[in-house]
């Protein structure tokens, strides 16, 4: 799997990591996993659903979630033949050392090109955007998705879903 780029409904997450082939998925935490500001119980309810999902998809060895704040989940949860990790204040896309030894290949999914996009390109794994809609968005993640936005061409070029 080469560094490519998808958008991704959330009801295409199954099929989407299966025809990939995945064998690592990384999580961005906020939108997909618990809102931007929500309750540490949103945030562990959001684990656990994700591992819920993930845990049906054949082949995913090991699902990160990681996330630019303090954050953190109250536990981290155990998923019978997937390991699970937390990265917090990530430090996307600049930090990649906590992600070097995960299986290939890997997906990331979020809602940023400039953070999440840009760690899919620098650990040559594929990048499925998840974008929610704008108003549903606070205003710092709204203007870092327009920015994101006019760079996307730049890094993955084709139309969205082409893969490389």
């Amino acid at each position: 799997m080469s560094a490519g780029y998808e958008e991704l409904g959330q009801q295409q997450l199954g099929s989407c990591l299966t025809s990939l082939a995945a064998r690592t998925v990384i999580f961005d935490v906020e939108p997909l996993v618990a809102n931007w500001n929500s309750s540490q119980k949103a945030l562990d309810r959001g684990i656990a659903r994700i591992l819920d999902q993930v845990a049906a998809i054949p082949g995913v060895l090991l699902v990160c979630f990681a996330t630019n704040s303090s954050r953190r989940p109250s536990v981290i949860p155990a998923s019978p033949g997937i390991q699970v990790e937390f990265v917090t204040a990530a430090r996307k896309p600049l930090r990649t050392a906590p992600y070097r030894d995960f299986p290939r290949p890997g997906v990331v999914i979020g809602d940023q090109v400039l953070t999440d996009g840009l760690l899919a390109r620098r650990l040559g794994y594929t990048f499925l955007h998840f974008a929610p809609a704008p108003a549903a968005m606070p205003p710092g993640p709204r203007m870092l998705s327009r920015a994101g936005g006019l760079v996307r061409p730049v890094l993955w070029r084709g139309t969205p879903g082409d893969r490389e």
